[in-house]
């Protein structure tokens, strides 16, 4: 049992992933600009998509319910509120991906590499949708905030974390996450 103890002591004391920070901090992190913002799209009740949904079409998808909508202008306040400097707005091209970054932020682009792969439909794409993301990255200019609003499955793979919907997590070029906000309402 001692040894269980020591193990699960050690386990946490190299946890170092993951620091407390003030939101004052928080926001101070950001206000500097040149930081990775990577957004789970807003709270979308249940999980995945009806079989046979239609990628064009919004009506066939899983998308944000009333606490979604409202979440993802939550969002888009924090931003303004505190004067953060956006260069770009990135979304999944999934429907509650899009819909979070407009009710966010109004102005966005697309990109398929922050598309959803979790199902055995999208799977295949994984490896060369985080190639495409990491090369997207390494030519970004770094001088503003590069905003992600995207799936969980992309933010576990990139960053090696799970997330909640609407969370904001920043990171570095080098992928070091730097802080985390959830935008849920407790």
């Amino acid at each position: 049992m001692k040894i269980i103890k020591i193990i699960i002591f050690l386990l946490i004391s190299f946890n170092t992933s993951f620091k407390a920070i003030s939101a004052n901090d928080f926001k101070s992190i950001l206000k500097d600009g040149g930081k990775l913002i990577f957004i789970r799209h807003a709270y979308a009740p249940g999980g995945g998509d009806p079989d046979g949904f239609d990628i064009l079409n919004c009506a066939s998808q899983r998308n944000l319910n009333k606490e979604g909508i409202e979440q993802s202008k939550r969002i888009g306040q924090f931003f303004l509120e505190n004067n953060i400097r956006i260069g770009k707005v990135l979304s999944s091209e999934w429907c509650r991906c899009k819909q979070s970054a407009e009710l966010a932020f109004n102005k966005y682009e697309t990109k398929k590499f922050l598309n959803y792969f979790f199902s055995q439909t999208f799977f295949h794409n994984k490896d060369s949708q985080i190639k495409e993301l990491k090369e997207y990255i390494k030519k970004w200019d770094g001088k503003n905030n590069l905003i992600f609003v995207t799936h969980y499955v992309v933010i576990s793979e990139i960053l090696n974390i799970s997330s909640s919907s609407g969370e904001i997590i920043v990171v570095d070029r080098n992928f070091n996450i730097l802080g985390r906000k959830s935008t849920l309402i407790n």
